[in-house]
């Protein structure tokens, strides 16, 4: 049986509503919510004092259940004769209170200020087909009329789906004569449409319009709430319907993933904020994988505090990875956000349940299991929050991981990527306070240490004399992490970190201890301005380490920026470092294309170009020589083990470890010649 229009515009016809009452007999068709799950914003906008008119009330029980529970002055109308009069039939004698009017509510036979609330349950999507002028007229109408027969201090009370064009016209015209317009999802509604519609039928988020009626409004209030949570109030028309938009647009989302599985397509990433709010809580990544036997069907994997920049949680691979060992065919990946505060783990997932359950494919009736890497929520705690004219925002910040104490440095542009990071040791001193210490010994960065590899082959191996000190120029300092580790394992080197960002020279004294001496010194200048230099004073380097990143977050190569593998530096390098010298740089390169042409530029300059891709990770070590005994392979392999062995040497003998730190197996195992 058809009971759904085909077409939206049947909406605006009698002759449609005369059919649709005549086929639903006397089971009345709740399209927007039923008494039960409206009931909380009902009794916080109308009491039961109040002289209601209910517009456009079909054969809905709303008007009905609100008689029951005490509000007895309630006037329906409606332009169907034949649903008014399958309501008398049905409340004459039980209600005999109620009013129950056949009348066009666009034109509206009452008297000026005959009720206190306008009360509208889907009338204004009913009339509201389209945006055409036409329609626009005759909303115009039902509104003026609304606004005539309400008195001072009035509301009209609405419950719509707010399509765009109706929560468009809605923001200009109520404010415009004197309404404060509040807006509220009513989530009660949607939780009862999800249960009731087991089937692919959409359910579509609902909200609740109140405007209310001032003699003059000298400015504008508008306001957003999520079901009972404190109401968010803004500043303009265009925020208020952007919060519409992004609750419809999660509900979409939602929708989608109830109805089907995305194994085998991108996961969805969705953002989750508090209603007053501007910075997410929440980040949640959705992905599917094909159903196989021992396989769960839905889980929510809480990520701790700072260990959200984790390979296995941070990059989509990861996430995979986690997901085939979580063994779920849909995995929620729940990470935590910065200036956000998280008192425990079970009060975050009570926060989550409903947005998870929202994600859970259609027919889930087992409970949903919540995965982490413990019992704890984690913990981060900021030391300082600074901005630098280069970086913009930063934070230094401290995370507990795996039993470890982290120090951080985050710039907020690019806040799932560490910039700097150091391991914190407590060192207890007899009599004293316990005194927190930076541990130089310990390479956050990876990829750091197959640069120091490449270090130790330059100034060790090509002259292993350890009188003579051999000279590294670093450009790049960050939190100086690179540098204090050199600095402590190769007492033979003689390091020049070129940094262009005072604000980084700063941090990384006060609060990654980095010092300077006979042995190393920073330079505040641009990279590329210093590199001219060098070459046109004809300074010379055994080593020469690019370890930059770009603050243009939209390119594809995030790491050397493009103009430091310009073909005039790459000379100036040529020249800097010699025919024995080795230069080294980080690149981090998510387009294939450009990272082809990155290699093709060193290729033009440098005889000999060797690489180590990081496992688990978009970091790449590019080595570049002038030397012709690193043609081939092999060569790279024998110089670069020996260079191995010696750097885990040299880390033992400073007593920053006591095992080997690097595995030289694996490492000459993964290097590539270009």
């Amino acid at each position: 049986m058809n009971l759904l229009p085909r077409s939206r515009e049947e909406f605006a016809q009698t002759d449609y509503w005369n059919e649709f009452f005549k086929k639903r007999g006397e089971k009345a068709f709740e399209w927007y919510g039923e008494y039960l799950e409206l009931c909380d914003q009902i009794h916080k906008y109308i009491k039961t004092a109040d002289k209601i008119v209910m517009l456009g009330c079909g054969n809905s029980k709303l008007s009905m259940d609100m008689y029951d529970t005490g509000f007895r002055d309630i006037t329906n109308i409606d332009i169907s004769p034949v649903a008014i009069k399958k309501m008398i039939d049905i409340n004459a004698r039980t209600r005999p209170d109620m009013k129950f009017l056949q009348m066009d509510a666009t034109s509206m036979t009452f008297g000026d200020e005959s009720f206190s609330v306008a009360l509208d349950k889907g009338t204004l999507d009913a009339l509201f087909v389209d945006d055409t002028d036409d329609t626009k007229a005759t909303v115009e109408r039902y509104f003026k009329e609304i606004l005539r027969t309400m008195r001072n201090g009035g509301r009209y009370v609405g419950i719509s789906l707010l399509q765009e064009h109706i929560v468009n016209y809605l923001s200009e015209f109520l404010p415009k004569n004197n309404c404060m317009l509040r807006i509220v999802h009513c989530l009660d509604v949607e939780r009862a449409n999800k249960e009731k519609n087991t089937d692919d039928s959409l359910s579509l988020p609902v909200f609740v319009v109140i405007a209310t009626k001032f003699k003059n409004l000298p400015m504008p209030i508008l306001e957003f709430g999520l079901g009972n949570d404190k109401m968010q109030r803004f500043n303009s028309t265009m925020d208020l319907i952007n919060a519409v938009k992004s609750v419809q647009k999660a509900a979409l989302v939602c929708n989608g993933l109830a109805r089907s599985s995305i194994a085998g397509h991108n996961e969805v990433t969705l953002d989750l904020y508090r209603a007053t709010e501007e910075t997410p809580r929440y980040t949640l990544h959705i992905m599917d994988q094909p159903p196989a036997r021992g396989v769960g069907k839905y889980a929510a994997f809480i990520v701790p505090q700072g260990r959200e920049i984790e390979w296995l949680f941070a990059t989509p691979a990861g996430r995979r990875k986690l997901q085939a060992s979580a063994k779920y065919q849909r995995l929620a990946v729940v990470t935590l956000h910065r200036d956000q505060v998280y008192s425990t783990l079970d009060e975050v997932k009570s926060e989550l349940a409903s947005s998870i359950s929202n994600l859970a494919p259609a027919g889930l009736t087992e409970q949903i299991p919540y995965l982490s890497l413990g019992s704890e929520v984690g913990k981060r705690e900021t030391l300082i929050s600074g901005f630098s004219k280069i970086s913009g925002d930063f934070r230094i910040e401290e995370v507990e991981a795996d039993g470890k104490t982290l120090r951080r440095l985050i710039f907020l542009s690019n806040q799932f990527v560490v910039q700097s990071e150091a391991l914190v040791k407590t060192v207890k001193i007899k009599g004293k306070k316990n005194r927190k210490k930076i541990d130089f010994g310990y390479l956050a960065c990876h990829h750091h240490l197959y640069m120091s590899v490449g270090v130790q082959l330059a100034t060790s191996l090509q002259s292993p004399k350890k009188d003579v000190q051999k000279d590294v120029l670093v450009i790049g300092l960050g939190g100086g992490g690179l540098c204090s580790f050199l600095h402590s394992a190769l007492p033979q080197t003689r390091i020049t970190a070129v940094e262009i960002d005072p604000i980084m020279l700063e941090i990384a004294e006060q609060y990654f201890e980095l010092k300077q001496d006979n042995r190393f010194h920073v330079v505040i200048d641009d990279g590329l301005a210093f590199v001219e230099r060098c070459r046109n004073e004809d300074l010379h380097f055994d080593a020469v380490l690019f370890d930059v990143d770009s603050k243009d977050l939209s390119l594809g190569m995030s790491c050397p920026p493009k103009s430091f593998l310009a073909h005039e530096i790459l000379l100036h390098i040529k020249e800097i470092i010699g025919p024995k010298g080795l230069f080294m740089l980080n690149l981090v390169c998510r387009d294939e294309t450009l990272r082809a042409e990155a290699v093709a530029n060193l290729q033009q300059v440098f005889s000999a170009v060797c690489c180590y891709k990081l496992d688990e990770d978009i970091n790449e070590v590019v080595y570049c020589a002038n030397d012709d005994k690193y043609k081939t392979v092999e060569q790279w392999k024998k110089q670069m083990g020996n260079a191995g062995r010696g750097l885990n040497c040299a880390i033992r003998e400073q007593k920053l470890a006591n095992e080997d730190t690097l595995d030289v197996a694996d490492f000459l195992s993964e290097l590539k010649i270009e």
